[in-house]
């Protein structure tokens, strides 16, 4: 049974805390993070039907280190394939604060007159690489809001585990609804994701995704939907979800968080089938940023010609996908049901995430 606690989150600098309690929803403290767990099977975490939709924001936490040769880190941030196993990897580190080692931003796009409903920040990545990460420190983040200062995340569902292949692989996420709901739009700063640096066969990688649903009475009424769990992808993933209930014609967007996908490396593929009467044949989820054969490619990617801001915004992630799809052709039959699967050639590759926004009958 999925733990549902409530996240503390506090005011802080890194070094030196100003602590200061926020209530939870409901009027409970905060509780403690679960203990962590060695896998957890994907599951729903959230589900709505509402005017409205669902956004995300996401980043990377580590990347290539600037200056070394070869292949030229420059160039691989810009879109270059490369695989981080190749390269030595450094934290990103886009703030002013002096105590933390690793910070990017991201994108909170929210339509103009929307209220976020409920918010998910996802963080994780590889503890074991040229160096070992305490796993003591997976349960925690800093975020900060656009204009705000850090406050730090503990989480209430934890996932590790080691593979083959040297790789020590995790997976947090907290509960961050209240805030959003009270900041809206703009960059989320966040900080102090628990990954590894330098460089080994086993790569290091990493990066955060914060998943927001949100309801406005001008849009369309939509199914929204929220899995989440963290395990290999040795064998296929497949995510059902169930009692749908979509028209023919219907739109719709779907995000996957996973970790590990290699640019250039063959053999990944997300597939979409319904439940429509007749239709068995899966469609492909593919896209200018994702080939049908290689969707764990490190990319964060999102239709549309004017994709959410991100600092910094490497083509290239070096091991941490975020992609959001474009569903209409595949909901073009209608249907009561969708039927997900993650398919991935490598032994060494987890999935985190996958939200869906549906038009509803």
């Amino acid at each position: 049974m999925r733990h549902s606690l409530r996240p503390l989150l506090r005011r802080a600098t890194v070094g030196a805390l100003a602590l200061a309690t926020i209530w939870a929803p409901g009027g409970a403290l905060a509780a403690p993070p679960s203990p962590e767990a060695g896998r957890l099977p994907f599951a729903e975490r959230f589900r709505a039907l509402q005017h409205g939709g669902m956004v995300r924001a996401a980043n990377a936490s580590i990347s290539c280190r600037a200056g070394t040769a070869q292949p030229s880190c420059p160039a691989v941030r810009d879109g270059r394939t490369a695989v981080n196993g190749d390269l030595d990897m450094f934290y990103v580190d886009v703030d002013t604060d002096p105590n933390t080692y690793n910070s990017s931003r991201a994108e909170v796009r929210l339509p103009e007159g929307a209220r976020a409903t409920y918010a998910r920040l996802y963080w994780g990545g590889n503890l074991r690489v040229g160096e070992q990460k305490p796993p003591k420190d997976n349960g925690r983040v800093l975020i900060a809001e656009p204009g705000g200062q850090y406050k730090e995340v503990l989480a209430d569902t934890l996932v590790g585990h080691r593979v083959a292949r040297g790789a020590d692989a995790f997976q947090a996420s907290a509960d961050v609804t209240k805030l959003v709901r009270e900041s809206g739009s703009g960059l989320y700063t966040v900080a102090q994701v628990n990954v590894a640096m330098g460089k080994s066969a086993a790569g290091s990688w990493g990066g955060w995704t914060l998943v927001v649903a949100y309801e406005k009475a001008a849009e369309p009424l939509r199914r929204l939907a929220l899995w989440d769990g963290f395990d290999t992808l040795g064998s296929a993933q497949e995510i059902r979800i169930q009692k749908l209930g979509f028209p023919k014609g219907a739109s719709g967007r779907a995000g996957l968080v996973a970790y590990d996908g290699d640019r250039g490396r063959t053999g990944d593929s997300l597939t979409l089938s319904t439940g429509a009467t007749g239709r068995r044949a899966p469609t492909v989820l593919t896209d200018s940023a994702n080939p049908r054969t290689d969707v764990l490619n490190s990319t964060i990617s999102e239709p549309g010609s004017t994709p959410s801001q991100r600092v910094p915004s490497y083509a290239n992630t070096l091991g941490y996908d975020s992609d959001v799809f474009d569903l209409g052709t595949a909901l073009r039959p209608g249907g009561d049901q969708l039927a997900f699967r993650l398919v991935s050639q490598r032994d060494a590759a987890w999935a985190g995430a996958l939200f869906v926004a549906v038009d509803a009958q």
